[in-house]
């Protein structure tokens, strides 16, 4: 038998998967944009990757989460230009 508190449960998990899909398909473009940007970038005859931009990244990201902000932005980074 499902109570109230059951019901508000699952209610809020189908928010946290729609949110869940959400970010992958964002996380999917933003790979796709940073690897056009290292292209573009080395087809220039610049280099693959702007260390001061990820520095910028990843400060932004430790402001808003702290350690876990930092972490995240750490494998955003590495999933669009691979590992350094």
């Amino acid at each position: 038998m499902s109570t109230p508190v059951d019901s508000r449960i699952e209610g809020f998990r189908a928010d946290i998967t729609a949110i869940d899909e959400q970010i992958l398909g964002l996380v999917a473009r933003r790979i796709e944009l940073s690897r056009e940007v290292g292209a573009l970038r080395m087809a220039a005859g610049g280099t693959r990757l702007s260390l001061s931009r990820e520095q910028v990244i990843v400060d932004r990201f430790t402001v808003a989460l702290g350690a876990d902000g930092t972490a995240l932005a750490m494998l955003l980074l590495k999933a669009g230009r691979g590992r350094l």
